[in-house]
């Protein structure tokens, strides 16, 4: 077993952390600038006030839960960021997210490149798909995608995505629905996918009210949806953030489920740096499993 790897995010031009400290980060997504908190920032900032004065907008937590932005100065309802020849719609949302996790950068490229270099026609599922930036790499390079997520709303934010790249005519099926209903669903149909891939959230409800739980039903959904895998399978990604959880939880299960195929296993964490110090930004953790 190797030891946790530590991927960094270090190839955005669209993208940055400014600064850092004291519960909040400084970003720029393009040309705007924006505020928002993160309760592993435990660090003071490096920068002076003067360069966080210059935010467009602020978000602010709410003692019920939830949030608001406070605007500062003028910033559009939308706008659009690239990530080398990737381009993708970000917005403020209530939730404090922008429709898009940097970090996950180092994901896609990584799967770019196992598509590619697989030269064949490659299926990939991607479970809790969230706004399609996978979708929309794995598109690029190459794969047929089935992107499924409960929410409609983000499901067509990922539809516009693939517009945004010139992608819609691409083999891309978009599915709104409850992830273990569909991956049920589609091994009754005996359907079959090469690659793997999903986000799933700490909690969540599905389409129906549906109640989901990480620590509930992580390992079944692991199995079910390993239950799809092709005889030539080439990859399965789990992405997490929920809090708490090692990257060797993730690993363990991977290594449990998919003892069968002998895949060579690795696991660890995302990261952004911080300009123009010597920190880094934890964002979350991943386990991989490759088979060619």
């Amino acid at each position: 077993m190797q030891p946790p790897l530590l991927l960094i995010a270090d190839r955005w031009k669209d993208y940055e952390i400014i600064d850092a400290g004291s519960g909040e980060k400084l970003e720029r997504w393009g040309t705007h600038q924006l505020i928002r908190p993160d309760p592993q920032i435990l660090w003071p900032a490096t920068k002076p006030p003067e360069v966080w004065h210059k935010a467009h907008a602020r978000y602010q937590r709410s003692s019920q839960g939830g949030g608001h932005w406070d605007k500062i100065r003028s910033l559009p309802d939308r706008w659009t960021i690239a990530y080398g020849d990737l381009a993708f719609n970000v917005r403020p949302t209530e939730f404090k997210h922008l429709g898009l996790f940097p970090e996950q950068a180092a994901n896609w490229d990584w799967l770019r490149d196992k598509i590619i270099a697989a030269n064949r026609p490659v299926q990939m599922l991607n479970l809790f798909a969230y706004t399609g930036a996978a979708t929309v790499a794995a598109a690029k390079a190459g794969a047929a995608v089935c992107h499924v997520d409960a929410a409609k709303g983000m499901v067509n934010w990922a539809k516009d995505n693939l517009k945004l790249n010139d992608l819609q005519d691409k083999p891309v099926r978009f599915i709104v629905d409850d992830v273990l209903k569909f991956i049920q669903r589609e091994a009754r149909r005996k359907k079959t996918y090469d690659a793997i891939i999903m986000d799933p959230p700490s909690f969540g409800r599905g389409t129906q009210g549906e109640t989901w739980k990480i620590e509930k039903f992580l390992l079944a959904l692991v199995e079910q949806s390993a239950a799809l895998l092709s005889t030539q399978p080439l990859f399965f990604l789990i992405n997490s953030y929920t809090a708490g959880y090692s990257p060797l939880v993730l690993q363990n299960v991977l290594t449990s489920v998919l003892k069968k195929f002998q895949p060579t296993i690795s696991c660890g964490e995302l990261a952004l740096p911080i300009s123009g110090t010597p920190y880094c930004l934890p964002c979350g953790v991943f386990a991989r499993a490759e088979f060619s």
